[in-house]
Protein backbone atom coordinates (compact mmCIF):
# COMPACT_ATOMS: atom_id res chain seq x y z
CA UNK A 1 0.00 0.00 0.00
CA UNK A 2 1.43 3.62 -0.71
CA UNK A 3 0.42 6.73 0.27
CA UNK A 4 -0.37 10.31 -1.19
CA UNK A 5 -0.65 13.42 0.88
CA UNK A 6 -1.87 16.61 -0.63
CA UNK A 7 -3.10 20.04 1.12
CA UNK A 8 -5.32 22.47 0.28
CA UNK A 9 -6.13 25.69 1.57
CA UNK A 10 -9.59 27.15 0.81
CA UNK A 11 -10.25 31.20 1.77
CA UNK A 12 -13.78 32.58 2.93
CA UNK A 13 -15.02 35.83 3.63
CA UNK A 14 -16.67 34.30 6.79
CA UNK A 15 -15.72 33.22 10.49
CA UNK A 16 -14.28 30.16 11.53
CA UNK A 17 -17.33 29.12 13.19
CA UNK A 18 -20.12 30.18 11.27
CA UNK A 19 -18.33 27.62 8.58
CA UNK A 20 -17.25 25.20 10.70
CA UNK A 21 -21.35 24.85 11.97
CA UNK A 22 -23.00 24.22 8.06
CA UNK A 23 -19.96 22.15 7.15
CA UNK A 24 -19.55 19.78 9.96
CA UNK A 25 -21.98 20.28 12.43
CA UNK A 26 -25.34 21.00 10.37
CA UNK A 27 -24.13 19.46 6.98
CA UNK A 28 -26.69 16.57 6.81
CA UNK A 29 -29.42 19.12 6.90
CA UNK A 30 -28.04 21.79 4.66
CA UNK A 31 -25.70 20.50 1.79
CA UNK A 32 -29.00 19.02 0.16
CA UNK A 33 -30.32 22.30 0.00
CA UNK A 34 -27.89 24.09 -1.04
CA UNK A 35 -26.66 21.85 -3.93
CA UNK A 36 -29.98 19.71 -4.23
CA UNK A 37 -28.45 19.62 -8.31
CA UNK A 38 -25.97 17.07 -7.10
CA UNK A 39 -26.56 15.55 -3.30
CA UNK A 40 -29.69 13.53 -2.31
CA UNK A 41 -29.30 13.44 1.12
CA UNK A 42 -27.65 11.74 3.91
CA UNK A 43 -27.95 8.93 5.72
CA UNK A 44 -26.64 7.61 9.28
CA UNK A 45 -25.23 4.30 9.01
CA UNK A 46 -24.74 2.93 12.53
CA UNK A 47 -26.82 4.24 14.98
CA UNK A 48 -23.93 6.37 16.81
CA UNK A 49 -23.49 9.15 13.59
CA UNK A 50 -19.97 7.86 12.90
CA UNK A 51 -20.63 6.62 9.56
CA UNK A 52 -22.09 8.52 6.90
CA UNK A 53 -23.58 7.73 3.35
CA UNK A 54 -24.27 11.28 1.00
CA UNK A 55 -26.36 9.93 -1.42
CA UNK A 56 -26.14 11.53 -4.81
CA UNK A 57 -29.06 12.30 -7.17
CA UNK A 58 -29.96 10.13 -10.10
CA UNK A 59 -27.74 11.13 -12.77
CA UNK A 60 -25.12 12.42 -10.55
CA UNK A 61 -21.56 10.35 -11.76
CA UNK A 62 -21.72 8.79 -8.54
CA UNK A 63 -24.31 7.11 -6.80
CA UNK A 64 -22.94 7.82 -2.71
CA UNK A 65 -20.11 8.28 -0.99
CA UNK A 66 -19.43 6.67 2.82
CA UNK A 67 -17.25 8.59 5.67
CA UNK A 68 -16.12 7.15 8.68
CA UNK A 69 -16.04 10.47 11.65
CA UNK A 70 -13.13 9.64 13.59
CA UNK A 71 -12.87 12.53 15.22
CA UNK A 72 -15.10 15.92 15.07
CA UNK A 73 -13.63 19.00 17.75
CA UNK A 74 -16.00 21.87 17.70
CA UNK A 75 -13.82 23.97 20.60
CA UNK A 76 -11.03 23.52 18.03
CA UNK A 77 -13.20 23.38 14.51
CA UNK A 78 -11.29 20.65 13.69
CA UNK A 79 -12.93 17.02 12.05
CA UNK A 80 -11.14 14.26 11.22
CA UNK A 81 -12.92 11.83 8.63
CA UNK A 82 -12.15 8.81 5.96
CA UNK A 83 -13.82 8.35 2.64
CA UNK A 84 -14.39 4.73 2.98
CA UNK A 85 -16.37 3.61 -0.19
CA UNK A 86 -17.90 4.55 -3.34
CA UNK A 87 -17.37 4.78 -6.85
CA UNK A 88 -14.62 7.47 -6.34
CA UNK A 89 -12.49 5.41 -4.80
CA UNK A 90 -12.45 2.73 -7.37
CA UNK A 91 -10.54 -0.53 -7.36
CA UNK A 92 -6.94 1.24 -6.69
CA UNK A 93 -7.75 3.43 -3.55
CA UNK A 94 -8.40 1.69 -0.39
CA UNK A 95 -9.69 5.09 1.46
CA UNK A 96 -9.09 8.30 1.64
CA UNK A 97 -8.02 10.14 5.41
CA UNK A 98 -8.97 13.65 6.03
CA UNK A 99 -7.95 16.04 8.64
CA UNK A 100 -9.59 19.48 8.19
CA UNK A 101 -9.19 22.37 10.16
CA UNK A 102 -11.03 25.99 10.06
CA UNK A 103 -8.62 28.85 10.74
CA UNK A 104 -9.13 32.11 11.73
CA UNK A 105 -7.33 34.46 8.69
CA UNK A 106 -6.16 38.15 8.69
CA UNK A 107 -9.27 39.74 7.22
CA UNK A 108 -11.67 37.99 9.83
CA UNK A 109 -12.27 35.15 7.51
CA UNK A 110 -11.67 31.88 7.33
CA UNK A 111 -8.72 29.45 5.91
CA UNK A 112 -10.31 25.69 5.37
CA UNK A 113 -7.27 23.89 5.77
CA UNK A 114 -7.48 19.97 4.32
CA UNK A 115 -4.61 16.93 4.36
CA UNK A 116 -5.78 14.40 2.43
CA UNK A 117 -3.81 10.92 2.55
CA UNK A 118 -4.89 8.75 -0.53
CA UNK A 119 -4.20 5.07 0.72
CA UNK A 120 -3.41 3.04 -2.48
CA UNK A 121 -3.61 -0.50 -2.99
CA UNK A 122 -0.49 -1.96 -4.47
CA UNK A 123 1.78 0.23 -6.32
CA UNK A 124 -1.06 2.35 -7.68
CA UNK A 125 -0.07 5.67 -8.14
CA UNK A 126 -2.74 8.77 -7.71
CA UNK A 127 -3.17 11.07 -10.29
CA UNK A 128 -2.89 14.49 -10.54
CA UNK A 129 -5.85 15.16 -11.99
CA UNK A 130 -7.61 12.78 -9.98
CA UNK A 131 -6.56 15.10 -6.77
CA UNK A 132 -7.31 18.04 -8.73
CA UNK A 133 -10.95 16.84 -9.26
CA UNK A 134 -11.02 15.80 -5.89
CA UNK A 135 -9.99 20.02 -4.97
CA UNK A 136 -12.58 21.50 -7.35
CA UNK A 137 -15.43 19.96 -5.20
CA UNK A 138 -14.16 20.78 -1.67
CA UNK A 139 -13.42 24.30 -3.23
CA UNK A 140 -17.33 24.43 -4.77
CA UNK A 141 -18.64 23.26 -1.24
CA UNK A 142 -17.15 25.73 0.21
CA UNK A 143 -17.85 28.68 -1.84
CA UNK A 144 -21.93 27.11 -1.84
CA UNK A 145 -21.81 27.12 1.84
CA UNK A 146 -19.89 30.83 2.08
CA UNK A 147 -22.34 32.24 -0.48
CA UNK A 148 -25.35 31.30 1.81
CA UNK A 149 -23.74 32.39 4.31
CA UNK A 150 -22.68 35.85 3.04
CA UNK A 151 -26.67 35.98 1.75
CA UNK A 152 -28.35 35.03 5.29
CA UNK A 153 -26.00 36.86 8.08
CA UNK A 154 -28.22 36.01 11.03
CA UNK A 155 -27.55 32.02 9.58
CA UNK A 156 -25.22 29.84 12.34
CA UNK A 157 -24.23 32.93 13.90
Amino acid sequence: MGVTTCTQDIATLVDPARVFKPLVLDADNLVPKLMSQAVKNFETVECDGWIKKMNFVEGYPIKYLKHKIHAIDDKNMVIKYSLTEGEVLGENLEHISYDVRFEGSENGGCIYKTMSEYHTNGDFIVKEEEIKEGKEKAVELVKVVEAHLLSNPSAYV
